[in-house]
């Protein structure tokens, strides 16, 4: 089983990073934290006859990652009620990989199992489940089964270290 965890922390070691971290210790994984790549803003082609240019960044380099994992852990801090930017151009990406007919890029994603992880101070646990339902959608389009989701509340560096509910739900979220 290839785990993969994409973090969109801006913070390194973050609340949400840390959840994500608890969640897959006792498992081989591979972490991408996507501030530390370079991944462009989408340059929207998916109606140009020609397609997509390509771009020069990172993206391709762990999407290919991606692509070999059975498990996706998506982590993000809730950022303005969303997910990061970071975490937000990846995703967008994911327009340019449908076009690729060398990727078969949706139906390899069909067999990924996904998890979210989310962390945010201003009433988490209720104003987080609008960004729970756009990863529930993103991962229906792509055919992708939805393993279950966390929802720590923490704001500061450590806050969530007092959140035992979510250090617990984290600790099983594998299991």
């Amino acid at each position: 089983m290839k785990i993969t965890v994409l973090s969109g922390s801006a913070r390194h070691n973050g609340n949400t990073e840390y959840l994500a971290k608890t969640a897959v210790e006792k498992h081989a994984h591979t972490l991408f934290k996507l501030k530390d790549y370079k991944i462009l803003p989408i340059d929207d082609m998916r109606h140009d006859p020609k397609g997509f240019a390509p771009v020069e960044d990172d993206y391709e380099a762990i999407i290919e990652q991606v692509l070999e994992s059975d498990i996706l852990i998506f982590a993000t801090p809730i950022y303005w009620y969303g997910m990061s930017g970071q975490m937000k151009n990846f995703i967008d990406r994911w327009s340019q990989s449908l076009r690729d007919p060398m990727l078969n890029f949706k139906e390899h994603m069909s067999k990924k199992k996904a998890y979210v992880i989310i962390c945010g101070g201003d009433q988490a646990k209720i104003k987080g489940l609008p960004l729970i339902m756009q990863f529930k959608h993103i991962f229906e389009f792509m055919g992708m089964e939805f393993g279950g989701y966390i929802i720590g509340e923490a704001n500061a560096p450590n806050d969530i270290l007092n959140n035992e509910f979510a250090l617990e739900s984290a600790r099983r979220l594998l299991s």
